[in-house]
């Protein structure tokens, strides 16, 4: 079996694994799907220092390349209030599986890349360039199976960002919260100017099961407006009170995040 074909195979897998098609028939179809849907690399740089060589190589070389190979629409974000540490946050949209499974050959490949990231690439390990890198990869529900670029990106105005993240105490229970997204907690938050970048099953990286979305707004104080309506938001309410969707979630995890000046969302 070839190996992409192999990774499209086990990544279907992974998105059901505990689930029978008996009791969760409509879920468990989904990753039939798969190919009309973006994939999304997360990535957190764990840093102890400043990190002005990092911003220099994502800046000049890293997203450069990523688009050279029609990645497109790249995110980099510094988080506000950090809860773990100092970080840096990548978001790398995949139009396709296949699109994941053979960038980093082909950027390693890239001679302009190697040239524009080379202090970065060859940086002595007295002077490392992160301590660590956290990567998650996830699947784009069916809901919103395409990243959505903000209409303040698009202007280039001043936005901030919410990462949210929910994890799941099961396998079943996980798939239950895509599908209450699936089934109009979307479409509500689009409704109340909640502007959803992207929604994303994780299939690979730590902390499973759980689901990572980001929502973004002009300012804190406006985005926070914006979360009231949807609490009182009639659709909302039907959702969260359906017994069908009780007890998905075991933990909530939220990051506020500003872009950098070069971050393409």
């Amino acid at each position: 079996m070839k190996r992409r074909e192999f990774l499209r195979t086990s990544l279907a897998a992974s998105a059901l694994t505990g689930v029978s098609h008996g009791n969760l028939p409509a879920l468990a179809a989904e990753p039939a799907n798969a190919t009309n849907r973006d994939y999304y690399e997360l990535r957190a740089y764990r840093l102890k220092t400043n990190h002005d060589l990092l911003d220099g190589y994502l800046e000049k070389a890293a997203l450069p390349a990523l688009n050279r190979l029609g990645v497109k629409s790249v995110g980099v974000f510094n988080e506000m209030e950090p809860k773990d540490g100092t970080a840096v946050w990548v978001l790398i949209p995949y139009p396709s599986l296949d699109s994941f499974a053979t960038v980093t050959a082909r950027i390693n490949a890239d001679e302009e890349y190697q040239k524009a990231g080379a202090q970065y690439l060859q940086t002595p390990k007295s002077e490392p360039g992160f301590e660590r890198i956290d990567s998650w990869l996830l699947l784009a529900f069916a809901g919103m199976p395409r990243m959505e670029l903000p209409a303040l990106t698009r202007e280039k105005k001043s936005r901030i960002f919410e990462l949210r993240t929910y994890e799941s105490h099961s396998e079943v229970k996980a798939l239950k919260k895509v599908e209450m997204f699936n089934s109009g907690e979307i479409d509500v938050m689009r409704e109340v100017e909640l502007a959803p970048v992207f929604y994303g099953q994780a299939v690979i990286g730590p902390n499973l099961p759980h689901l990572t979305y980001m929502l973004s707004g002009a300012d804190r104080e406006l985005h926070k407006k914006h979360w009231g309506g949807f609490g009182k938001h009639a659709v909302w309410k039907k959702l969260n009170g359906d017994p069908q969707y009780a007890d998905t979630v075991s933990k909530i995890t939220t990051r506020f995040l500003e872009p950098t000046a070069y971050s393409q969302i």
